[in-house]
């Protein structure tokens, strides 16, 4: 089942300020991460299958992932420019 994507409004500004390729490719890693929200990301720290990080070549994004709820929320995304 597909996971619902959320913003932290912070994380949300970051993403519209990006760059149109750089935003296009984290747009799609999330996409990504909510068909497959383990398989498309990558631990942060102690893997707990909870915060996750998902890496492109311009940014990262720190994600929560709600297995319960079926959510994935960004909490922080980081543009390397």
């Amino acid at each position: 089942m597909t996971h619902r994507l959320k913003y932290d409004p912070a994380a949300e500004a970051v993403h519209e300020a990006m760059p149109g390729p750089a935003s296009e490719t984290l747009t799609l890693a999330l996409a990504d991460a909510c068909q497959d929200p383990l398989g498309a990301t990558e631990a942060y720290g102690d893997d707990d299958g909870i915060v996750r990080m998902i890496v492109t070549e311009q940014c990262f994004a720190v994600v929560l992932i709600g297995h319960a709820l079926k959510t994935i929320t960004v909490l922080q995304i980081n543009y390397l420019g």
